[in-house]
């Protein structure tokens, strides 16, 4: 049974329903991919470690699943601020990436991430150019996440050399969005290296994000406003 959760947009009320994903250890070529279709990942928890013995253990021998309780610290800060993966359509990462940060030896581990798909409003606006956010009367803004930086080679790609374009592992969150814009009806963004600093000279930029416009009235508690 789908566990709900509630989230405030235009008009105010949607359910969503938490997705997992779960890549197993020892496949050099294992991609951990969260997507959703039209709308945005928010990442709610994530796991590397074990807590049970029933997950990854197809071939295993019983002492690599006997320790349920590894958990290695900070995966979920590594996957929003390092990977970014909030506010995006798609995100991948090698599920070995924590690896070299054993939190159990000896324990056959897995990486499990559990995201929701928000219906949100997704933003791209070009280097030199500003994005602007709005709401309804009565609503204010709430941002899901979102970069600066390059993650492929055809946004934001009009009249630009191939030079400029082909460095697709840029990116550098932007909390000072959230800072500035979040509980405002309206707000203005400048894609530019003078907000967000340089985070690869020479490639032309773009800034990414996601938001929604939640109920003023909202204090903690749903409401229909």
């Amino acid at each position: 049974m789908c566990c709900f959760h509630v989230y405030l947009v235009r008009p105010c009320l949607v359910f969503v329903c938490p997705e997992k994903v779960t890549t197993c250890d020892g496949n050099e070529a294992s991609v951990h991919r969260l997507s959703c279709d039209v709308t945005v990942i928010s990442v709610e928890s994530t796991l590397y470690g074990r807590s049970d013995s029933e997950t990854c253990s197809t071939g295993r021998p019983a002492e690599q699943l006997s320790n349920t309780e590894c958990s290695l610290q900070g995966t979920l800060e590594i996957l929003k601020s390092r990977y970014t993966c909030n506010g995006k359509r798609v995100c991948e990462l090698n599920a070995n990436v924590f690896q070299s940060s054993d939190p159990c030896p000896g324990t056959h581990k897995y990486l499990e991430t559990t995201f929701t798909c928000l219906p949100a409003f997704h933003i791209i606006a070009c280097e030199h150019s500003a994005a602007h956010l709005d709401c309804d009367v009565g609503q204010v803004i709430t941002i899901h996440g979102g970069d600066y930086g390059r993650h492929d080679q055809t946004t934001c790609s009009y009249k630009r050399p191939a030079s400029q374009l082909e460095n697709v592992y840029c990116s550098r969150p932007t909390n000072n969005i959230t800072e500035s814009c979040n509980g405002q009806k309206s707000c203005t963004i400048y894609a530019s290296n003078s907000v967000f600093g340089d985070p690869c000279v020479g490639t032309y930029k773009y800034l990414e994000l996601a938001y929604t416009c939640e109920c003023k009235c909202l204090k903690g508690a749903v409401s229909l406003c």
